[in-house]
């Protein structure tokens, strides 16, 4: 199972929102195609076909728990889970 896998999984279980990093979280969107835009200390992330906008910013070295759990909705509102290669 390859990392992102691994981050998706976690993110999905609900169990860790306020530890996962938020390096890897911004990673993770970078990997499903997101393309990112900073303005500041927000990092926004659009992708064509999703509605939502992601907005992320750090807390310390984390990501925001309420932050977490929006993107854990978008991945589950547009199945986005599965579209990782486990070569990524």
């Amino acid at each position: 199972m390859g990392k992102y896998q691994k981050l998706i999984l976690k993110i999905l279980s609900g169990m860790a929102d306020a530890s996962i990093s938020f390096a890897e979280l911004c990673n993770l969107l970078k990997a499903l195609n997101f393309e990112e835009r900073t303005k500041g200390s927000h990092h926004v992330f659009r992708k064509e076909g999703v509605i939502e906008k992601i907005n992320l910013q750090k807390d310390g070295s984390h990501a925001k728990p309420y932050q977490v759990k929006q993107v854990r909705n978008i991945i589950l509102k547009y199945k986005l889970g599965g579209v990782l290669d486990e070569e990524i």
